[in-house]
Order: C-alpha cells, then structure tokens, then sequence
C-alpha cells in the first residue's frame, strides 16, 4: 500500500471515529429529551416524591449531564454499556445475545438477496428493454415501495395465517436447531430480503448499463462474442466496485433497519430489546442500542468507501 492510499485510508477511518464520536453526542443528548421519568415507571404513579427523589439519587439522574455524557463515554471505551435502570441487569451480557440474534437474521437476509440481486441485475441486462427486464423491474419497485410493517402484515396473514406455511412469529432460542431457526425466522427474512432486493438490483443494473457503453466493449461485440460473454467476461468485472459500494450500503441497512421487522415478529432481536426499553424509558439501555446500531451503520459505511478507493485509482488522485 502506497502513502497516498495509506493516507485516504487513514483518513476514512478518522473520519468514521469522528462521527461515532458525534453521533454519541447526539444519542445522549436525545436520551435525555425522552418524555416521562424512569424513577417513575418503576415505582409507578402511587410512588411518592420522596420515594422518586431517592431512587433519582441512588440511579445517578440528578447528577449533570455533562457528567454522566462523560461517564457514559468513558464506560463505552473501557467495553462497559451500563447497568439497566429496570432490572439491574449488565446490558453488555443481555445484549449479547439479542445482537447475534440480529446478525443472525440479517445475515440470512444478505446471503439470499446479495446473490438473488446480482443475478436479477444480470438477467435485467441480458434481456433490457424486454419483458423478462420489465417484470422484473415491476415486481422490485412494488415491493420497495410497500412499507415494511404492511409487507410485513400482509406475509403473517396469507403465508403464515391463511397457508400455514411459516410462523407468524419468529421466536427462537439456544436451543433450537440450525433449521428450526431458518424456519422460525422464514418470514421476517422474505420482508427483509424483498425491502432491499429491489435496490441493489437496480444498482446492479445501472452500473453495468453503464460499462457496457465503453468502446471495449463494443469491440468485444464486434469479434462475435455472445450478450451473455460480453455482460459476464467483461461487463461485470469493470462494475464490481459501484456494486459491492452499493452491497455494503444495504447490509447496514439491514442491520440497523430490521428494528420494525423484529418488533412486527416479536423477534428476540436488538430491535424488540431497544423498543420495549424505549416504553421503560431505560435511558441507559437506549443509549447502548443507539451506539451500537450507529457503530455498526457508520463502520459499514466506512468499509464500502474503503472499497470504492481501492477498487477505483481515480479516487486515489483527486484532483
């Protein structure tokens, strides 16, 4: 790796460090606008003001927010994500298990639309302009532009409730088999994979229309090679840095996005676990979910940019 490479690279990784820094900033600051007290769902409505001014101390909630931003982020340096307000509970070892459930149908997701897409976008190219580019082009808008929840409901009542074919709700454990959790989870998995299907093919798509608007590859028409060599010997090759970019994209996406999936499914995910904390107005967990998911978008981000200058030398001499 050349010092100019090193230096970009460098400087994507500062950069990405940054705006964890900063988005830390904001998840605290909006934590602390949250509506209700949590001294107050715990002791209930009954509780006196005596009884809410010493569980306040005893949790922290009185001390200055300057103080407890800092001692939060200390914490998080040293791996610490706190205590929960509610059940005392270490949050580090009850999000460990929500956050492999999470990857876990996230990854499935990925390893069914990644390839599906880049088939599709092939397939869209081969026959452009033609029924087979039409249809398939129909059938992934349609489905993007349906909202999560309601595709969402639609699959619970048709697939899961009208034909019986998959579970209404994705619940598993420990100590369910590898395939038993494929099954549990087949129906939050098709929302996921047809919410980012669509993208990533159309992407696919215009990145190779694109490439095969270059001059080589109307010489590689000219000596008789067949649409199908062209697109996949020359074509693809020349466009896999926009599509990985935009693959990378989508997989923080689904990793981050699968909140309204997860709480739709009852899934044990960091989704649900965020959101029932949010109705406990257990600041401390919000606060760790938030940074969590920020660190997890923002550092997948950083990778595709990565990518992109590694696969592409003009980003590496900008002018």
């Amino acid at each position: 790796m050349n010092a100019s490479l090193f230096k970009l690279v460098a400087q994507r990784l500062a950069l990405g460090l940054m705006l964890i820094f900063f988005v830390s900033i904001l998840i605290f600051a909006g934590t602390q606008m949250l509506p209700g007290d949590v001294a107050q769902a715990i002791l209930g409505q009954s509780a006196t003001p005596e009884a809410l001014a010493n569980l306040r101390a005893e949790l922290g909630l009185n001390a200055p927010v300057y103080q407890r931003y800092i001692t939060w982020l200390v914490g998080l340096l040293h791996g610490d994500l706190g205590t929960s307000l509610t059940n005392g509970q270490n949050i580090a070892t009850a999000i460990s298990g929500r956050l492999s459930n999470t990857l876990f149908l996230a990854g499935c997701a990925a390893i069914i639309s990644v390839p599906l897409a880049i088939i599709l976008g092939l397939v869209s190219v081969l026959y452009r302009n033609r029924w087979p580019d039409k249809l398939i082009s129909t059938i992934t808008l349609a489905s993007i532009s349906v909202p999560e929840f309601m595709l969402s409901y639609i699959l619970i009542f048709y697939i899961g409730v009208q034909l019986g074919w998959a579970p209404s709700v994705a619940m598993i454990n420990q100590n369910m088999s590898f395939f038993a959790r494929l099954y549990a989870i087949a129906l939050p998995v098709t929302v996921l994979v047809m919410v980012v299907l669509a993208h990533m093919m159309r992407m696919t798509r215009a990145a190779l229309l694109n490439v095969m608007q270059s001059a080589y590859i109307e010489t590689a028409e000219l000596n008789g090679l067949s649409r199908f060599k062209v697109i996949w010997r020359h074509a693809f090759p020349n466009a896999i840095a926009p599509i990985v970019n935009v693959v990378m994209l989508n997989m923080a996406y689904l990793v981050v996005g699968v909140v309204v999936v997860e709480v739709v499914f009852v899934y044990p995910g960091m989704g649900q676990y965020l959101v029932d904390h949010v109705a406990k107005r257990d600041v401390p967990v919000v606060q760790a979910c938030g940074i969590i998911f920020a660190a997890v978008y923002i550092s997948l981000n950083m990778l595709a940019d990565i990518f992109s200058i590694l696969a592409n030398p003009r980003l590496r001499h900008p002018r």
